[in-house]
């Protein structure tokens, strides 16, 4: 008995695939459809991009106003590429912060330094801001490789004896805390280069012990109780800027011209009603800023373009005008006025040093006088 075999045209089958085939590619393109305009897509859609969202970092509120999610591509590369740009300046900041040899201390829950610190006496700064520490512990003469000392807006009351223990301590920053007194030992550490003392309130008179600092070259000692410019301040002989604004000075020591390398004086909102003839002995003086005080007089030869000087600011003084009338410039504008910040007037003598070292710049004063 012998086999029974059914046989097919091989065209029928091919036919029968492909019927099959087309009709599930119509299926597939009509639940596609489907899906677009379903509103479970959009959630699907919405949901993977709050995802990749979350994934990167990116706050909710980036990419949701008033809960309607923006799911467009285009934002999430621009929110992408602002959250790295966040995210190298946060490493940059926490790579400065992780140097074995700086230490950073900041915001008001700090009342005290953390007693691990005690141990890092390999540190060379300093930097601890906006806290509400009152003390500097005495171990800080410690810290022999010291540079910098950097503690402004914080509670400090006093700094102890041992900081002049740090003989390599170039940069001392104690603005804007509640010192009445600065040490005298702060008269050892002879290589610093830089002190800060500004807005104290009632400090009103440094040590002459700080006379040995010969290598001071920046001195702030604004917003004070200052009555006369401090007798040690005249001894600095390397000082080139020097701001003793906002105190209470009514005049200047005749013997100011012993500070032969100044370059920048601001004077502004003190009790002075005249300046001495000395202030045209220093032949390096670039920059002089004595507004809104009492001047009455005022030496007319700091007004020849023969003097170094190459800006004057003498606003809101009772001055007369008839004073200076040597061809300056007056510049009376709001606009002018708003520029006199400690930061602009640095970047302006700087550009002016650059300027000097070109032969074919002409050198010229200009005033700033408000009657």
């Amino acid at each position: 008995m012998g086999h029974k075999v059914v046989t097919f045209d091989i065209s029928v089958v091919r036919s029968l695939w492909e019927t099959r085939v087309k009709k599930h590619k119509a299926w597939q393109k009509k639940e596609a459809e489907r899906l677009e305009k379903s509103a479970l897509e959009k959630i699907k859609e919405e949901w993977n991009f709050v995802a990749e969202c979350r994934k990167k970092g990116i706050p909710q509120s980036q990419y949701c106003k008033n809960g309607i999610i923006d799911t467009s591509m285009r934002l999430l590369e621009k929110m992408e590429k602002n959250s790295l740009t966040r995210q190298r300046t946060f490493t940059k900041a926490r790579d400065k912060q992780s140097s074995p040899f700086v230490f950073e201390l900041s915001g008001e829950h700090w009342k005290e330094l953390p007693d691990f610190l005690k141990e890092q006496t390999h540190l060379e700064e300093w930097h601890i801001h906006s806290t509400l520490i009152q003390v500097i512990p005495t171990y800080i003469e410690l810290f022999q490789a010291m540079r910098i000392l950097d503690l402004p807006k914080n509670h400090i009351l006093h700094l102890p004896a041992e900081i002049g223990r740090l003989k390599n301590l170039k940069e001392l920053n104690v603005s804007f805390n509640h010192l009445k007194s600065i040490p005298p030992e702060l008269g050892d550490c002879e290589k610093l280069e830089r002190l800060d003392c500004s807005g104290n309130l009632d400090l009103i008179e440094l040590p002459f012990e700080l006379s040995n600092l010969k290598q001071l070259t920046f001195v702030d000692l604004s917003d004070n109780k200052f009555s006369s410019v401090p007798v040690c301040v005249l001894r600095m002989s390397s000082l080139q800027w020097l701001d003793i604004s906002s105190n209470s000075l009514s005049d200047l020591p005749q013997d100011i011209d012993r500070l032969e390398e100044l370059h920048s004086f601001l004077l502004y909102k003190n009790k002075l009603t005249y300046l001495p003839h000395a202030l045209l002995n220093l032949k390096k003086l670039a920059l002089l800023v004595v507004s809104g005080d009492h001047l009455v007089e005022f030496p007319t030869a700091l007004c020849d373009s023969s003097t170094p000087l190459k800006f004057i600011s003498l606003m809101d003084n009772p001055i007369d005008k008839t004073q200076c009338q040597d061809g300056s410039k007056i510049m009376e504008s709001e606009r002018d006025r708003q520029h006199f910040d400690k930061e602009v007037m640095r970047a302006y003598i700087e550009d002016l040093r650059e300027r000097e070292s070109v032969p074919s710049y002409t050198t010229k004063v200009s005033f700033s006088l408000q009657l």
